[in-house]
């Protein structure tokens, strides 16, 4: 694939070997190979969660990826620490969820200290090194140093997200190849992981000119971003590519239920919120049942990702999204519908246009 030199800033693009500097965020439970396919075919990077799904799943999903495309894949993963088990604080949001339970005629459940998701280890590290992907890239920090050198060992440039500049600096002091700089915006998961105060977490283009001054390795924008306007803007506070989540989920490759694309349809740009309900984590989503009767953020919560377990009957009879994360950003409706190929094209001819508008004289 040809290389577009029409960037301001070309080091993304030769960094991860790619035509356009659009990258899928990986979106656990949003998108798998199909998605990852489409936009490495049109010149971006795709990826594949693999923090969300267990290592025979991601191998097999590898493999499918593998099976239509040479392009470079990103492979995520996540870097948090699995909190002890608090009995007590399981119950009492068990307890909590009890009245949905009778209504929904389910059964509370009765294991409750299950991570579910694991952070990075040595199996995920031996993953990699047989998976071979360009691109790792980490949410919650960055995993031990010698799982980080053992992924680079195995070829793939490094990249993690950072919501505050001193987790810039981090993470830039470790080494990563190019820093994701998430705003506030963001659909999914906060990557915070200096700080757990979600009242001070700064919008995309307040914190991108900052991380692009503090850090000299490439910076990737992240959170608001969903259509060309929004990618030139990126370039000229300093980016080097984007990374695009939520615009993705209108795609049909995205692996989303119908009511959380029926809810992404519906709405604008004041009904998401953060909320620690569904996980134990801060995250951005559409505002839905549990979110306005519980509370969006609720420190009694139990911590991630333990607090998931308790929703699982309520998720397994909820057709209309009301105990089901809705991951969204801000901007979702500036989003069109198109196959994520097409999309990831446009993102970046619009940007391209945009950009030249911004040059233009008078």
């Amino acid at each position: 694939m040809s290389e577009d030199t029409s960037w301001p800033d070309m080091r993304a693009l030769k960094l991860f070997g790619i035509a356009l500097p659009i990258l899928q965020a990986p979106m656990a439970g949003a998108g798998l190979s199909a998605l990852a396919v489409a936009v490495a075919e049109a010149g971006g990077l795709g990826a594949i969660p693999c923090a969300a799904i267990a290592l025979d799943q991601a191998r097999a999903e590898v493999a499918a990826f593998r099976a239509r495309t040479r392009r470079p894949l990103n492979l995520n993963f996540f870097c948090h620490a699995v909190p002890p088990v608090d009995a007590a604080r399981l119950r009492a949001w068990r307890d909590r969820l009890a009245p949905y339970y009778a209504e929904r005629g389910v059964v509370p459940p009765e294991a409750l200290g299950d991570a579910g998701r694991q952070p990075f280890d040595a199996a995920a590290c031996a993953f990699v090194e047989e998976a071979r992907p360009e691109v790792v890239s980490f949410h919650f920090g960055l995993p031990p140093a010698d799982l980080l050198a053992r992924v680079r060992a195995a070829g793939a440039k490094v990249i993690a997200s950072a919501t505050t500049v001193r987790e810039a600096r981090w993470l830039a002091e470790r080494g990563v190849d190019a820093v994701i700089a998430q705003g506030a915006e963001a659909g999914g998961h906060r990557g915070l992981f200096l700080t757990d105060d979600v009242t001070t977490q700064v919008g995309t283009f307040a914190l991108l000119p900052q991380v692009v001054d503090a850090v000299g390795v490439p910076v990737i924008a992240a959170g608001g971003i969903a259509d060309g306007r929004g990618v030139a803007a990126a370039f000229v506070l300093g980016a080097s590519a984007v990374q695009v989540g939520t615009a993705y989920l209108f795609c049909p490759e995205a692996s989303v239920t119908p009511a959380h694309r029926a809810a992404l349809r519906a709405g604008g740009d004041a009904d998401t919120a953060l909320t620690n309900l569904f996980s134990g984590r801060p995250a951005r989503g559409i505002v839905n049942r549990l979110m306005r009767e519980q509370g969006p953020l609720d420190p009694a919560v139990p911590p991630f990702p333990l607090a998931g377990a308790a929703l699982a009957p309520l998720r397994a009879t909820d057709a209309a999204g009301d105990f089901t994360s809705l991951w969204s950003g801000q901007a979702r409706a500036l989003a069109v519908e198109l196959p994520a190929g097409e999309l990831t094209r446009r993102l970046a001819a619009d940007g391209r246009i945009a950009l030249a508008r911004a040059a233009a004289p008078g």
